[in-house]
């Protein structure tokens, strides 16, 4: 069996790396990305919020994983946590997305149930692209409205939120690469709607305790899914791991 030597991310170019990576798109949906950091106790966050973790390292590969998908996905409750602004690809960036046939910035998509969005926000005012908002066909009707004037709304599910339906939405819309930056519990859709191709996870050498929420998060049964580990990279004792589905 190949066995995986960590090589020092100083040693490579991530902006060479990430976006040469194979990612065919399945027949009915999105190839799907998911990028998360985790210390080494699972914690995704450190007094809630994800940017305790990781450092400059981690920081790096995710600026490189924003700047290669078609849409980046995110669950309301992340957008807010985390104060999501407009995607900020450098003009190197875009200048590779558009060599490769990408527009110069990625979407990004909201998942929302209950549409409690701030639409002032600029997100929604100040971005370069239009984002996308995925909510259910039982969403307020007059916060679907509001959310229409500023966004390309998605109803996929009736009562909640079939994230299957959305990924087929999307495909169905040329988008060939999505990556989830979660939470918790959207990577526990996807998960369980059998759509993670592909997780990158930044391993964080600190120990956090606390009651922060796993990768992923559900309270329903197991869901085993067997990824195959493609690239490990260290920088300062943080892993930075690359796997895709067997």
């Amino acid at each position: 069996m190949r066995q995986l030597v960590p090589e020092a991310l100083d040693d490579v170019d991530p902006d060479e790396l990430y976006p040469a990576d194979a990612r065919p798109a399945p027949a009915l949906r999105p190839w799907v990305l998911l990028n998360m950091v985790v210390s080494l106790d699972g914690a995704t966050s450190v007094e809630g919020r994800s940017g305790g973790l990781g450092g400059p390292a981690d920081r790096a590969v995710f600026s490189t994983l924003r700047s290669v998908p078609d849409v980046i996905m995110a669950g309301a409750g992340t957008v807010r946590t985390e104060g999501y602004g407009p995607p900020r690809t450098s003009e190197a960036h875009q200048r590779a997305r558009v060599a490769r046939g990408q527009a110069a910035f990625p979407r990004l998509a909201i998942v929302s149930g209950r549409l409690e969005l701030d639409l002032r926000a600029e997100l929604f005012t100040a971005t370069p692209s239009r984002p996308l908002v995925v909510t259910h066909a039982s969403a307020p009707a007059d916060r679907r409205a509001a959310v229409a004037d500023v966004a390309d709304v998605i109803v996929a599910g009736d009562d909640r939120v079939d994230v299957a339906a959305a990924l087929a939405a999307l495909r169905a819309r040329d988008v060939g690469v999505v990556l989830c930056e979660g939470g918790p519990m959207l990577n526990a859709q996807l998960l369980a709607a059998g759509a993670v191709d592909e997780v990158c996870v930044t391993i964080d050498p600190s120990l956090v305790g606390g009651h922060s929420a796993r990768m992923v998060a559900t309270s329903g049964p197991d869901h085993v899914e067997a990824l195959r580990l493609a690239r490990l990279l260290e920088a300062d004792g943080v892993l930075l791991a690359r796997y895709v589905r067997r």
